[in-house]
């Protein structure tokens, strides 16, 4: 299958905070492959820009030792010194004025300048004043921002005012990877592409949706930052919100990024608030010699989640009635982002009771292998009567379109071209981030105020036992984390 790459003109990209963590992870090896795959065109430019005294050459050997760490496969030697002869370095510092007239002599005004804020929220208030007052923002200028997005609705609203001040929404990119994977992409695509499930998608033919963004891994080497999060902050009030969001929106007149995101910010306003009843938070038990939540954090006393469970009822005329189990949490037993929609069984059976109950469910991979299932009930082969088994159709992109197609491509790598593209379609806009606090605040809120403590759940398991008796008391089961 030949992929269809939509060109871009020659662009200026600045990181900053070119030498950090996510840039060698991440950003520089997305940018990497994209330059591999022909999408960067001569005349771009990266430049990285810290506060580390390096120089080109430095800078040049720290992006190749990220790239053999970081990029999965060889690294053909032509490729990767075109892609280090567009690479550049800047000392800069974000909160004064060293280095940004050398930035503002590499960044060229007749071509789009994307500026990636790779550093912590506190700093991007003093990014954007320093933009603006060196001449650098003109309206094909846009900044990209990574969560978090403020640790509330105050604060979000103070940094969306802090942003606003410089740029327009229209420039301003807030960045989540999950909306870049190809299977939350598809979503739109599966709903809005096939008369075969918009018709059904409502709840007079859904009896419920699981989204599950488990981990393996816990929080050691991060746990001071996680316990000033926690689940909910980290996971539910973004990522989950944005599946969701994709999964329960209205559709939307035309594939436009604002005409996307009225309607994901119509189901984050819908949004009824969560019953301390439906609502179970964990922390994860020691496990031999992996330390649990409380010695990862360090603080024997905290109360930070490191699981989280919910039911949601979205109060609209499509999802009336159909809840929404929503769960994440690390140290479970395997890795695995699944979005399911199950349907209800058939309102009357023609057969006996031998043949079981069965049910329809698609069910949406985000990872480790993204893909689609569809389970369709079949009769068993054989002889011995009618008897009913569930058999998945089974869509794994990697198998349906080769393992060298688009579809492999990592979200960091569309998200960024989408940029240069000036397509904020996958883009968080500043009031749906701060509708999606308003939400979450109460919840956060109520726990504080009752004093609630996690759930203690074994290192390994599906969480803790309360988060089961969440669906097993509205005779429903959690589908099974599995790889």
């Amino acid at each position: 299958m030949v992929s269809r790459v939509i060109p871009v003109d020659p662009f200026d990209l600045v990181i900053f905070g070119g030498t950090g963590d996510l840039a060698r992870r991440k950003i520089l090896p997305a940018l990497f492959r994209r330059f591999v795959a022909g999408q960067i065109p001569d005349g771009s430019s990266i430049v990285g820009a810290a506060r580390s005294e390096i120089d080109d050459a430095e800078y040049k050997s720290l992006v190749k030792d990220a790239l053999r760490e970081f990029h999965p496969g060889d690294l053909p030697e032509d490729m990767l010194s075109g892609f280090l002869n567009i690479l550049h370095y800047v000392q800069v510092d974000a909160t004064g004025d060293q280095g940004w007239d050398a930035l503002a002599k590499l960044a060229r005004p007749d071509v789009v300048r994307a500026f990636y804020f790779s550093v912590g929220p506190s700093l991007f208030g003093a990014l954007a004043e320093r933009l603006h007052h060196h001449g650098l923002v003109d309206p094909e200028t846009r900044i990209v921002v990574e969560k978090p997005f403020g640790r509330d609705l105050e604060t979000a609203r103070a940094l969306n005012t802090s942003l606003a001040a410089h740029f327009e929404e229209c420039q301003i990119y807030r960045i989540d990877h999950y909306l870049g994977k190809e299977t939350v992409q598809n979503l739109m695509a599966i709903r809005f592409g096939n008369m075969l499930f918009e018709p059904l998608w409502n709840s007079q033919y859904v009896d419920h949706i699981q989204i599950t963004v488990a981990e393996t891994v816990g929080v050691q080497g991060r746990g001071e930052y996680y316990d000033r999060s926690g689940a909910m902050r980290d996971m539910v009030q973004n990522h989950l919100m944005q599946l969701l969001c994709l999964i329960a929106m209205e559709p939307p007149a035309k594939f436009d990024p604002d005409a996307v995101r009225d309607e994901k910010l119509k189901v984050i306003r819908a949004l009824d608030p969560v019953e301390p009843a439906d609502l179970v938070r964990g922390q994860y038990l020691a496990d031999g010699d992996r330390a649990g939540y409380l010695e990862d954090a360090e603080d024997p006393a905290s109360k930070t989640e490191s699981f989280a469970a919910m039911k949601v009822h979205v109060s609209n005329w499509r999802w009336a009635g159909t809840p929404f189990y929503l769960r994440t949490g690390k140290r479970l037993k395997a890795r695995a982002s699944e979005i399911a929609v199950v349907f209800k069984e058939t309102p009357h059976s023609i057969f006996d009771e031998d043949a079981g109950r069965h049910r329809n469910t698609l069910s949406i991979r985000l990872q480790p292998n993204e893909g689609i299932d569809l389970d369709v009930t079949i009769k068993e082969p054989g002889p011995g009567g009618m008897r009913l088994i569930d058999v998945p159709l089974d869509m794994t992109f990697s198998e349906a379109l080769g393992p060298e197609s688009e579809a492999s491509a990592d979200a960091y790598e569309r998200l960024i071209m989408d940029v240069i593209r000036g397509n904020q379609t996958l883009f968080m806009r500043g009031d749906e981030v701060e509708a999606a606090w308003a939400w979450t605040d109460p919840i956060i809120q109520g726990w504080e105020t009752r004093g609630d403590r996690p759930e203690p759940y074994e290192t390994g398991s599906s969480g803790p036992e309360d988060a089961l008796a969440l669906m097993h008391r509205d005779g429903r089961r959690w589908r099974e984390i599995r790889e």
